[in-house]
This record gives C-alpha cells, structure tokens and sequence, in this order.
C-alpha cells in the first residue's frame, strides 16, 4: 500500500516537471537575447556564391584494356615484363608455366589417333552393313519370287501333267485289262476243248489278273495324287510362300537394324572423335594462353598495384607467383582520355547530377588546373567501404577530364571540386549562424542590444557558407554563434549548424547535407 502511495505521487512530480519543460520551451521561443561585446556577429550581404562539393579523388585511364589470365585452374609465372614498362603491340607481357599441358597434349594427341581410327573403322564397317544388307534383302527377295514361281509351276506344269499321268496310266491299264481278259477268254475255250495246255491257261489266267491289279493300282494312284498329294503339295508351296515373305521381312528388318546399328556406330565415333579433338585443340588452345601479349600500345601496371585488399596481403605480380584463372594480371591504360574516380558520401549524393562541371586539381601537378564533368554515378554504395564500416555509403562517382594530357598518369591523387551551384547575387551567411528548431532553420537577428530568433529558409551550402533564400535582407546582422543557453532552453541540447541548414530546403536538398566522410570545402563569397 506504501509502495502504491508512493508510486502516485512520483507519477505526480514528474506530470508536473514535464508541463513546466513545456512551458518554458514554448514562452522561450519569444524570447530575445541581450548582446553583449564578446559575441561576434556577421553583416548579411548580397555576394556572388558558389556552392561546391570537393572530394579527394584517383586518376584513372578512362580506356584501358585488360590483361586477364584465361588458363585454367592455378599456373604459376615463369616470366612477367617490369610493371612501368612502356610496350608496344604484341610484346610479351606474362608467360605462364605449360609443362603440366604440354603432356595433357601429348596424350590427348595419341587419343585422338586411336578416335581417327575407330572413326574409321566404324565407317567401313557402315558400307559393310549396308551391302550385307542389300545382298541378304535381294536374296530373300528372290527366294520369295522363286516360291511365287514354283506354285505356279506346279499348278500349270507339274499338277497337269501328274494329273495326266495317272490318268493316262489308268487308261493303258484299262486296256491292258481289256486285252488280257480277251486273251483269256480265249484261252479258256481253247482249254476246254482241248485245244490249249493248262499251262498256257495258267498263264493267261495269271496275265489277266495282272492287269486287274495294275489297273486298280493305277485307279488307287489317280485317287491318291488328286485327293492327298495335290491338296498337300499346294498346302507346302502356299507354307512356303508365306515363310518366303516372313524370311524377306525378317531380312529387311535385320538389314534396318544392322544399318541403324552401324550409323549409330559411326555417329558416337565421329562425336567421341570430335570431343578428343575439342579437347586437343583446348589444350593447344590453353597452351598458347600462357603467353600473353600486349592488345595494344601503353605502359605495363599491374592489376595488384590497383586492387585493395582489407587483409593487406596483395603481393605484386613475380615469377613463380600463383595466380588463378580470370585474375586479371595487368592494365594497359591509354592516354588518349582519363577520369577521375572519386566517391561522394550519401549525405552529399542528393547535390550531385550527371553533368555538372568540375574543377580538378592534381597533387603532382599543382601549378596546372584541368577541368571536367560528371558522367557515372554508382547507384549502389561501394562494398569494400561498407564491408569495412557498414555505417559508411560512399558511391563511386566519375568524372571525365576534358582534352588529352600526355602528362597525366594513373594513380596520380587528385581534389575535385564540383560545382552545384552558382548564383550571382545571393545572401548567405556562416553556417554556424544557423541552427535547427524542429522543422525550422533560425538565425539570431541583431537588433539594438538584443538578438531576436527568426525563421529562415535555407538553401544549399558549400560546407562554409548557407544559401538563405528568405528572412533576412542585406545589411542585416546576426549573431554568429547563436547562444547555447536559449538553443538548449528551446530543444534541450545544441543543434547542429548543418541541421539548419537543410530544414527549408526542398526534398532533394534535404539530401544533400554536408559530407561527413572525406575532406571538402567551398568558396566563400
């Protein structure tokens, strides 16, 4: 219950403080501020202003052409040409080591020699194929044609004329039965009348029963060849036929088979052999990869005096260094045109458009001053920065130099300067001057003894001096250093001078605050 009692009246004091908080921060905008003599103040004036962006930059050849190792896996250099070198067209730059290919090409010559002869021998054995093939087929095409034929020898030579064999035999029996009965009868008077022997009887007797015989034979052999024979001969010539023409399928098909067969043969040897000459010409290929020569005239740097690495173990390129396929190995820059490579922090990303003019000065150069314009902006921040600081967005930005200078070189440091904005006639004033109240940008207007708060619409700034672009007149004195007691009376701790300055401005200038990354700087007026 004490503890409950307690509680509410915490609750209570606190209420009590925080209304107080609020009043007195909304009677403190009212507020003036007596000057005294050590606060300094700044005349409002009408000058010309430059609002500038300067960022510390590389030289970089805006052409250059890329020596990339296209060996595969890891070789190692045997020879490598001295980075600064000025080479021309077809100097060797890189050889790599070829040992370890020169005897993949050995043995992949000697498979390619036994691809050739399988090749070969699968080819001949293909026009094998097919004239076995044809042989086989026109024979059981004649086979066929022979049993058509024979069926028709049969039932128009060979059955006619059994058919009239029998017949005929059957008819000679018939009269040989005729004449032998004649003869027997004969006989038989002449027996009886005593006229003829028994023995002569007997054996005309026996001639007539002979020819009884024969001519039932002949009758039986006449019934046998129409009713049995015939009927089975058409039935084996038909059977034969008809395995005649299975035969000429069966042939045929074997035929297709065997060719389909010997084609396919022939097709994963010509593919088998076309895959060991890939390789072959691969190798050969990879071989004179390892030497690698100039695409064009300029002066050698290698790729690993330009790369970064967050390890800090980049070694230069030397001879029997490693290096992996796709590394690229060495730049030849030209000097018919260069640019400079720069990064521009996100806070400043907004000021920044294709095209706007650039001052350049270079740290080797410094009596000559070279200009330029913008051409690339990155639209992604640089991953090697926020790999080291995820908290910094810098994004590449390029800038082209305008004319050819012999005298320039890659790598040389360099400032641009970029030109935002320029204006004729403006009001500016420090940016110190300016501080940030919520939504709004306040300066401290002297006037007699005191110093009175008055909003201000604020433009761009060069990181010295803020455009104004409202609310204060030329002639006009404000304070330089607003007080801290009334900026921390009003919103509890100092605004920052930037704050006030991009708290009118239009969306695109809220972006463009000062940079907080690399050093800059503008012009005052």
């Amino acid at each position: 219950m004490r503890k409950s009692v307690r509680n509410l009246i915490l609750v209570g004091v606190g209420l009590t403080l925080t209304g107080s908080v609020l009043a007195a921060m909304a009677a403190a905008d009212q507020r003036s501020t007596r000057v005294t003599s050590k606060m300094a103040t700044y005349t409002v004036r009408r000058a010309p202003l430059s609002i500038t962006l300067t960022e510390t930059g590389t030289i970089k050849s805006r052409d250059q052409f890329i020596v990339k190792n296209q060996v595969e896996g890891r070789t190692s250099i045997i020879y490598v040409i001295d980075e600064g070198t000025l080479v021309k067209k077809g100097d060797l730059l890189i050889e790599l080591d070829a040992s370890a290919l020169e005897d993949r090409l050995v043995d992949q010559q000697i498979q390619v020699e036994n691809s050739e002869a399988d090749h070969v021998s699968a080819k001949e054995n293909l026009e094998v194929v097919k004239l076995q093939s044809q042989s086989n087929v026109a024979k059981a095409e004649l086979d066929n044609q022979f049993a058509i034929e024979d069926k028709d020898k049969y039932l128009q030579g060979e059955w006619p004329k059994q058919l009239m064999e029998a017949e005929t035999d059957v008819t000679l029996k018939d009269e040989e039965l005729k004449r032998t009965t004649d003869e027997f009868n004969w006989s038989k008077r002449l027996y009886e009348e005593k006229y003829l022997s028994e023995t002569e009887y007997r054996a005309d007797e026996l001639a007539m029963k002979r020819a009884q015989l024969q001519l039932a034979l002949s009758e039986e052999n006449l019934k046998l060849l129409k009713n049995f024979t015939h009927k089975r001969q058409l039935a084996e010539l038909d059977s034969n036929i008809q395995q005649m023409e299975l035969n000429l399928e069966r042939v045929r098909r074997e035929a297709s088979s065997d060719l389909v067969q010997a084609e396919a043969r022939l097709r994963a040897r010509v593919a088998e052999l076309k895959r060991q000459q890939d390789r072959l010409t691969k190798i050969e290929d990879q071989i004179a990869k390892t030497k690698m020569y100039a695409p064009a005239d300029g002066m050698v740097v290698y790729a690993t005096s330009s790369e970064f690495s967050w390890r800090g173990d980049t070694e230069p390129l030397d001879e029997g260094q490693e290096v992996r396929e796709r590394q690229e190995l060495i730049h030849l820059p030209t000097a018919e045109s260069m640019m400079v490579r720069m990064q521009i922090h996100e806070s400043s990303l907004g000021k920044v458009k294709i095209g706007q003019p650039v001052q350049i000065r270079i740290d080797a150069l410094t009596e000559m001053n070279f200009t330029g314009r913008v051409t690339k902006i990155a639209p992604l921040p640089d991953a090697q920065s926020v790999f080291m600081n995820p908290d910094l967005k810098v994004y590449d930005t390029d800038v082209m130099i305008d004319g050819v200078h012999p005298e320039l070189r890659t790598g040389m440091s360099c400032q641009a300067t970029i030109l935002i904005e320029e204006h004729i006639d403006a009001i500016s004033v420090p940016m110190q001057s300016v501080v940030g109240r919520g939504g709004d940008s306040i300066v401290y207007v002297v006037n007699g003894n005191e110093a009175e708060p008055r909003k201000v619409q604020t433009g761009l700034d060069n990181k010295a001096m803020i455009h104004i672009v409202d609310g204060l007149k030329a002639g006009e004195q404000v304070l330089l250093v607003p007080p801290l007691t009334d900026d921390m009376s009003m919103s509890g701790t100092p605004s920052r001078p930037d704050e006030s300055a991009s708290a009118n401005s239009s969306p695109a200038r809220n972006q463009g605050g000062p940079s907080r990354g690399r050093s800059g700087g503008g012009n005052r007026p």
